[in-house]
């Protein structure tokens, strides 16, 4: 068995996906993991993956790749990140709908690349390919695409702080009337 066999395998044997995996000349060997939605945990109902979940898989390769005798320095475990890739069909599928970043292998009226909502094209199954709905600064736009001629996709991170502020949010100090030790003026 190969080491990315022998990565897969542990992976998605404990039950998460193996988004992707690199190996890179230093000798490390960095591995991106994520929750299958619907299915339970033993670290606990999380959407996302948690710091438990990489120890747990670090765990169970780290033992693997030792008795496959695969040569590393160093071992890293993490989630994909908000700018998850997308690297097979069954991740474009799970994420119709959302806004992703593309980049094609080769250029479509003078660019490579595009960012939309993903979704899947009218038709039967991949074959029918995928649909890009964008803005191009003036109207929307839709880019047909198949799987194939993608290069890069990536989903575009969401980022909402609302829930920081807002709720119970203090006065600054100096609006308070307090100096820096806390004690009123």
């Amino acid at each position: 068995m190969s080491w990315s066999q022998a990565v897969e395998k542990t992976v998605s044997g404990l039950g998460y996906e193996l988004v992707d995996v690199e190996r890179s000349a230093g000798g490390l060997l960095r591995v991106y993991i994520d929750r299958i939605p619907g299915r339970a945990y033993p670290t606990g109902e999380h959407e996302f993956v948690t710091v438990e979940d990489c120890e747990a898989v670090t765990r169970q390769l780290q033992y693997v790749l030792e008795v496959e005798n695969v040569d590393y320095a160093r071992l890293e475990v993490s989630s994909p990140g908000l700018d998850r890739p997308l690297k097979r069909p069954e991740h474009y599928a799970r994420f119709a709908g959302q806004q992703v970043e593309i980049t094609l292998k080769l250029p479509f009226q003078g660019r490579k690349r595009f960012q939309g909502a993903l979704h899947a094209a009218e038709g039967e199954g991949d074959a029918a390919g995928w649909q890009l709905i964008f803005n191009d600064g003036k109207v929307d736009q839709v880019l047909a695409f198949a799987f194939e001629e993608v290069r890069e996709a990536r989903l575009v991170p969401v980022l909402d702080f609302k829930g920081r502020r807002g709720k119970g949010a203090s006065a600054k100090p100096s609006e308070a009337g307090e100096t820096d030790g806390g004690q009123k003026e």
